[in-house]
């Protein structure tokens, strides 16, 4: 296990870490997982997805998976050609970075799927949440669709009703964090959770992926973060014991461990 003093981040593939939120999140969630990435030498950006934490575009009018990841994709175009990321995504964030790894595989040094939306070529992250609302009925209970554009039409947002915040995403985390995030959250766009993806071998395929479990989920279970591993195998599952759907509020510390052991592996290959 790699101890964090030990570590020096010069000798790393990259030390710039991005963190991409999950739906109805925004940057605001990482505050923790910032700052001790921060103490361990890394560079961090956070990032406001479109519509998301202080992104001031109107959540009902996203129409795509594109428009949704585009703050993160005009980032990595900015990259210059030898720079590389890891890119760390949560729960619906996982469908923007795998979006992002297609775009932009030679910008990507690893990809870190924290209870994430990890799909499959042709695969929406709604085909992933069907599978679970069969078994969980919290998530169906919490969720109120937005109509922006009349009944007649598709939905445009999704809300999680505030009461059962805490049963659905946060049933481990500190009573601070359920506040902060009862008056950060905003809708989720629904556009990009309808999306199929596109994604290739030669491209999304070439990424190195990691996925890290949370075994106290309430919102995307261990054993459907498990079929998602079964379908499309990363390199390694890690495991957060005790965290809840938001580690970064519940396991702070264990998740940063993990994600500087992840970033401290070094490349396939490498002696």
């Amino acid at each position: 296990m790699y101890c964090s003093q030990d570590l020096n981040t010069k000798d790393l593939e990259t030390s710039v870490i991005v963190l991409v939120h999950g739906g109805g999140f925004g940057a605001w969630c990482w505050y923790k997982t910032i700052s001790l990435l921060e103490d361990s030498g890394f560079r961090v950006n956070a990032i406001d997805l479109t519509g998301s934490g202080i992104h001031s575009y109107d959540t009902n009018k996203i129409c795509s998976l594109s428009e949704y990841a585009e703050p993160l994709t005009s980032y990595l175009e900015g990259l210059g050609d030898a720079e590389k990321v890891i890119l760390v995504a949560h729960d619906l964030g996982g469908a923007c970075v795998s979006y992002a790894m297609e775009m932009f595989p030679t910008k990507v040094a690893k990809a870190v799927f924290l209870c994430a939306a990890m799909l499959t070529n042709g695969n929406s992250a709604l085909d992933m949440f069907q599978q679970q609302m069969d078994t969980n009925g919290t998530l169906q209970k919490a969720q109120a669709f937005v109509y922006s554009n009349g009944k007649d039409r598709p939905p445009t947002a999704i809300n999680v009703d505030r009461a059962l915040l805490r049963d659905l995403l946060f049933n481990q985390s500190p009573s601070k964090d359920v506040s902060l995030a009862s008056v950060s959250m905003r809708p989720i766009p629904f556009a990009p959770v309808l999306e199929k993806l596109v994604l290739t071998a030669e491209n999304y395929g070439s990424v190195r992926r990691f996925y890290v479990e949370t075994t106290e989920d309430n919102a995307i279970p261990l054993p459907l973060q498990q079929s998602m591993c079964g379908a499309n195998p990363p390199e390694k599952v890690l495991r957060l014991k005790g965290a809840d759907h938001a580690p970064f509020f519940s396991k702070p510390q264990a998740l940063h461990k993990t994600l500087v052991e992840i970033a401290a592996m070094p490349p396939v290959g490498a002696s």
